[in-house]
């Protein structure tokens, strides 16, 4: 299992727009085979800075996730709504594998 997380800059005066971004990412991350863990938005702390969390099986699939999404219409209109909403500034992309007991 490998785990995506995503720490994003947000826009602060955009919060809403990107919440928005999010609910629409989730169902298109497990509609390729992942397993979403959410967004989490700010509340106390900074008020620029937002991640997100999902998994997927193993590398490659995430991979094929990654070249799947480019020829989806949802997916384009996903990045077509940041794009034009600017809510989000930056982003940088880590990979996990976790450790259970």
């Amino acid at each position: 299992m490998v785990t995506c997380y995503l720490r994003y800059i947000i826009d602060p005066s955009k919060l809403k727009q990107f919440e928005r971004y999010g609910q629409m990412w989730i169902p298109l991350v497990e509609k390729f085979g992942g397993q979403h863990h959410g967004y989490f938005l700010p509340s106390e702390g900074a008020s620029n800075v937002a991640l997100a969390l999902f998994s997927f099986p193993s590398l490659a699939e995430y991979e094929q996730y990654r070249i799947k999404m480019l020829d989806d219409a949802d997916c384009v209109a996903a990045f077509h709504y940041a794009d034009e909403t600017q809510c989000i500034v930056s982003y940088e992309r880590s990979f996990f594998r976790p450790v259970f007991t």
